[in-house]
């Protein structure tokens, strides 16, 4: 054999690159989705597992079952289209609440002096070095009726009884935007830090005032930041589960919960496999989103190194 047809067999450097990538997610992703999705087609049934086989081999033959029982009652019972408008709701507020808190603190860090800078990037990343659940417990104690909040605002005089807000959904609003700020704060700092600062320099020379210069220079710029951050918070939080159990009411009403329910309380795995194949369906127009924006800010910085 030639060594042109050897060169040909060998694997490329890029393909030896981003093969263990895809074989990570190709395990722990692909498969996982697929036997979710295999679940969710079978039929309730007592038993090791509680479900249905979709293949049996009777009489000589292979027959296939598919149930749709599962997404006929998912698509018309009530309670779970209320449940996907709820977990999309809290999801979008959350993410609008990030953006509006975590843009003013991502750029006073990427426009600190470096000492400082580095000192509260800790300060941001520090909160994961604690489990989320001990951290939404702490949650707990502050915003109970007889919690640290609620003392001390008697204390202070400011109110005479207890604000009623643990177990409620701003409870779930204020733990959701806790656990997920950091995640919108850094990928906004990291574009933000990038930012040619000669360009607001310019605007200032011809006669732009900061507000202007901001929106017409440092805003549009840090857009693709924004929608990494946004991403990164709304995606996970349409399906959070530990927030909402611990601080929401029996009223709030979230995927994780339902999914939950449905596998571990009343054991129907096909209903809860439905819940969830149609739940990453609906957010893969956010990821497609979401990828569709680094492309394009990679070709941007491609032509911008030529």
């Amino acid at each position: 054999m030639s060594r042109l047809s050897l060169a040909r067999l060998a694997p490329s450097g890029r393909f030896l690159a981003i093969a263990p990538p895809f074989l990570w997610l190709g395990l722990f992703l692909l498969l996982p989705f697929l036997l979710v999705l295999k679940i969710s087609f079978a039929d309730l049934a007592f038993g090791v597992p509680p479900y249905t086989p979709l293949v049996e081999i009777k009489d000589q033959a292979i027959a296939l079952s598919l149930h749709l029982r599962t997404y006929a009652l998912l698509f018309s019972d009530s309670l779970y289209i209320a449940t996907y408008f709820s977990s999309v709701k809290m999801a979008l507020v959350t993410t609008v609440c990030c953006a509006l808190i975590g843009y003013p603190m991502a750029y006073y860090i990427a426009r600190s002096r470096p000492a400082l800078r580095n000192l509260l990037l800790f300060a941001v990343i520090l909160p994961f070095w604690t489990s989320l659940l001990l951290r939404v417990y702490a949650w707990v104690g502050i915003l109970r009726n007889d919690g640290l909040l609620n003392n001390a605002l008697i204390w202070l005089g400011l109110i005479k009884t207890p604000l009623e807000i643990y177990r409620t959904d701003l409870a779930v609003y204020i733990g959701l935007v806790y656990a997920y700020l950091p995640f919108f704060i850094l990928p906004l700092y990291a574009t933000l830090v990038k930012m040619d600062l000669r360009l607001l320099e310019a605007a200032y020379d011809l006669g732009c005032r900061p507000w202007r210069a901001f929106l017409s220079v440092t805003l549009p710029l840090s857009m693709p930041g924004v929608v990494a951050g946004a991403m990164l918070v709304f995606i996970p939080t349409v399906g959070e589960y530990v927030v909402p159990e611990m601080l929401g009411g029996a009223n709030t009403l979230m995927m994780g919960r339902v999914m939950w329910t449905e596998f571990f309380n009343n054991a129907d795995w096909p209903m809860a496999s439905a819940v969830t194949v149609v739940m990453v369906l609906f957010l893969l127009i956010p990821m497609i989103i979401f990828q569709h924006n680094q492309v394009r800010q990679f070709e941007r910085e491609g032509r911008g190194a030529r």
